[in-house]
């Protein structure tokens, strides 16, 4: 489980296409702290660590995850900067919300627009998603918790603040990049039992 709050951002420094993609990131963690197996969510998506050196990690990323998220869309090329979050540990601050680094969809920014020092980003969820999206509500987005400020349809805008925008990646987005999103647990849960009424 994770907090969705950001604490590295890491680079990609290799990517070899095995039976899966192994990746090596770049990290400013302390690697001595990590443990072979440890989780890890890059970009929002939970990956487990199978190899370490000095200030890397390396993760196998399969099929099934590079087809579900937007690894394969942005072609996680050497030099790509990616959020990075280490597991929640019990008696952590809880930040954010609760995210579990099992990606939902990928979203698609239709907009950006600053609006005085902050940037307010609007994204188009899969439909199937959408439902799951609430005006104040929470979602990961790359990784990231956020509050929605509006929906409308499947269109949702979310507003970052600077430090925001330099403390992440978000800071180096643009219109029509593929955003891995992970709706509220919560949020998924209520539909669910909405359709047993």
């Amino acid at each position: 489980m994770f907090t969705g709050i950001i604490t590295d951002i890491g680079q990609i420094r290799s990517v070899e296409r095995r039976g899966d993609l192994r990746v090596r990131v770049g990290t400013a963690y302390d690697t001595d702290s990590i443990d072979i197996g440890a989780s890890i969510a890059c970009d929002g998506v939970c990956l487990t660590v199978v190899d370490l050196g000095p200030d890397w990690f390396e993760v196998d990323v399969s099929a099934e995850t590079v087809d579900k998220t937007n690894i394969g869309r942005n072609r996680w090329d050497e030099g790509r900067r990616i959020n990075l979050e280490r597991a929640l540990k019990v008696g952590d601050e809880l930040g954010g919300h609760i995210v579990s680094g099992h990606v939902d969809g990928v979203a698609e920014i239709t907009e950006i627009r600053e609006e005085g020092d902050s940037t307010r980003v609007t994204l188009r969820a899969p439909e199937a998603l959408a439902k799951f999206i609430a005006p104040k509500g929470s979602v990961a987005l790359n990784g990231t918790s956020l509050t929605v400020n509006e929906v409308e349809g499947a269109s949702f805008g979310i507003n970052f603040i600077p430090h925001t925008k330099q403390v992440t990646t978000w800071g180096q987005v643009a219109k029509g990049d593929p955003i891995n999103l992970e709706v509220d647990t919560m949020a998924r849960y209520v539909a669910r039992l909405g359709e047993f009424r």
